[in-house]
């Protein structure tokens, strides 16, 4: 069944769309969510082309490969017992005026005008604009933006045709609550329990991306002995991402953990973290409990604070009200400030590995 879409979507819309049948002719994904993207694109292959990739009714192009000729030939194609035509198209930036559409692009000149060369690039995506704006209703494009960014110009004339008729899907990175309930999903289908608290805790450290987080819950299911994964799990088998490390730095030195600080200090170190982001990690975490114990003195609760300082996972915010219950209004400004003045010593020393060595003392004194 075809159906005409046009504008900006998201995720959930667009699987939806695709479970009842419904297909638009022109798509273009672009990706934070790698797996989602995956899994989209497995589901559409699925149902347009049932015989397989290997099947006549599906077609694959990389971008640099990608020539107008290509894309016509593919498109006039009619499919074989099936509704659609499926193209498939990688890292082609249909937005960028110096795409190779044509082969004959590779053989222009150099010595040729730029103003021919500008011409040239015009007209091809002039070409290219007026294939994807009349496309036949057998046809299903989707064109991903991967490691090509996504850019369009809404200012440009032949941007601005192309998007109309495009509906653009974005793979962002799940909400939180649905980010939760899939890791809790997909332990219980390994056999496994997990706490709110654990599944955020192991969303943190990889970053929240989805991909990541599959493959971490497969090792720490096959690690834990128990029915219920523990932290413990969790940290003796996933490597945490670089800013999950600074993290559990600034955690340590909140709950005055001052050698596991130094430890995970000499860690970022040994990892070539520059110092600037450490310093930058710390002022962070510094300037939430400040938050924190503002919050606490208005009698406003955790959902204040995540909301204030835009806090993603819940858990952070409950270790940032716990550890502001135990410090002082005074003593957080002063942490605050000594991070400051940290920051802006990091522009000039010559030894910055001291200099936050010795903030971490100088903190370890005040919080």
């Amino acid at each position: 069944m075809a159906q005409k879409q046009k504008g900006s979507d998201s995720y959930e819309n667009f699987s939806a769309s695709v479970k009842n049948g419904q297909y638009g002719c022109f798509y273009i994904f672009h990706v934070d969510e790698r797996y989602l993207l995956e899994h989209s694109l497995a589901d559409i292959r699925r149902r347009l082309c049932p015989e397989g990739l290997g099947g006549f009714n599906y077609k694959r192009f990389e971008g640099k490969r990608l020539t107008s000729d290509d894309l016509e030939d593919a498109i006039n194609t009619f499919p074989v017992f099936a509704e659609r035509t499926f193209i498939e198209i990688h890292d082609f930036d249909i937005f960028k005026g110096k795409n190779k559409l044509d082969s004959d692009l590779d053989s222009i000149d150099s010595s040729a005008p730029a103003k021919n060369v500008k011409n040239d690039d015009n007209s091809q995506k002039e070409r290219l604009t007026k294939i994807l704006t009349d496309l036949p209703d057998y046809v299903c494009i989707v064109i991903v933006y991967d490691t090509v960014q996504y850019k369009p110009d809404g200012r440009l004339k032949l941007d601005k045709e192309i998007l109309k008729q495009a509906q653009v899907v974005e793979f962002t990175l799940q909400e939180q609550a649905k980010l939760i309930n899939w890791i809790s999903r997909h332990f219980s289908a390994a056999g496994k329990q997990v706490s709110k608290a654990d599944a955020e805790y192991l969303a943190f450290i990889t970053d929240g991306h989805m991909t990541s987080i599959q493959g971490e819950i497969a090792k720490v299911s096959a690690y834990s002995s128990g029915e219920t994964v523990l932290r413990t799990d969790i940290d003796a088998v996933v490597t945490p991402v670089l800013n999950a490390v600074a993290y559990k730095l600034t955690d340590a030195i909140m709950e005055r953990r001052q050698a596991e600080a130094l430890r995970i200090l000499d860690e970022l170190f040994q990892m070539r973290e520059p110092p600037q982001k450490i310093v930058f990690s710390i002022s962070l975490k510094m300037r939430q409990l400040l938050a924190a114990r503002i919050c606490i003195d208005h009698n406003a609760g955790k959902k204040a604070l995540i909301d204030l300082c835009g806090i993603r996972y819940e858990f952070q915010a409950s270790n940032l009200m716990d550890c502001a219950r135990k410090t002082p209004l005074n003593k957080c400004c002063d942490a605050v400030i000594l991070c400051s003045e940290a920051a802006y010593d990091l522009n000039s020393t010559s030894e910055p590995e001291a200099r936050l060595i010795e903030l971490l003392t100088r903190l370890a004194a005040v919080i």
